[in-house]
């Protein structure tokens, strides 16, 4: 009995990182008691509230922010537009893509709607994204590079570090898009009134000491 439940368990788990949420098992007739069971006589690792990893699973550097993302909800119905219900954004976001020097102090999510959530250390917040806007990365749904950086500037981050972080995306080849970054801090100039978006991503490069390749600014 216990090897056909765990056999369900894995085939769910297998999709994501080994991970799985109260509401998949219950999906596949695996109560909850039934996982708290299979978690205090070590045969799962409760990984966070309404999060398990199956045994044998490695652990992953980012196995958080996958069982934050879980828990969250992102495996739910993608809004009208296509967009996932839960996207990484922020430092979150850089951490996923692999670019700038940041220590995590929480996670950061951006939602469509508002939603509540009891997990520690996670911000949600709420805006209307395009699939433009968003990339899967290691499985799961991000803000694009460009869009990153610009999120981060519309947190008020260090220049010197969103600096740094544009510095990596070039030399790592992972800022494929200077017209859409351009795009995207257009706003983030005008309300900050450093000229246009255009000016504001060439500062950006002169700061970081690198350009993207055929960038010609003016």
């Amino acid at each position: 009995m216990a090897g056909a439940t765990l056999a369900r368990l894995g085939a769910v788990a297998e999709r994501r990182w080994g991970l799985l949420t109260t509401a998949q098992a219950e999906e596949v007739g695996v109560s909850r008691k039934q996982l708290s069971r299979l978690a205090s006589t070590g045969v799962l690792e409760r990984v966070l509230q309404g999060v398990y990893r199956m045994p044998g699973s490695p652990e992953h550097e980012h196995q958080t922010i996958y069982a934050t993302w879980l828990a969250l909800g992102g495996t739910g119905a993608r809004t009208s537009d296509g967009v996932a219900p839960v996207v990484a954004a922020g430092v979150t976001a850089t951490l996923l893509h692999g670019i700038g020097d940041f220590f995590s102090d929480g996670l950061d999510f951006i939602v469509p709607a508002r939603k509540a959530t009891r997990l520690p250390g996670v911000r949600l917040r709420v805006r209307k994204l395009t699939r433009n806007e968003v990339i899967p990365v290691e499985g799961v749904p991000t803000l694009t590079v460009e869009r990153t950086i610009a999120d981060l500037l519309e947190r008020q981050t260090d220049r010197s570090l969103v600096a740094d972080t544009v510095r990596d995306a070039v030399l790592q080849g992972k800022l494929l898009s200077p017209r859409d970054l351009v795009a995207y801090l257009e706003p983030v100039a005008a309300a900050r009134r450093l000229g246009n978006g255009l000016s504001l991503a060439g500062d950006l490069f002169e700061l970081a000491g690198v350009a993207p390749e055929g960038w010609a600014r003016g």
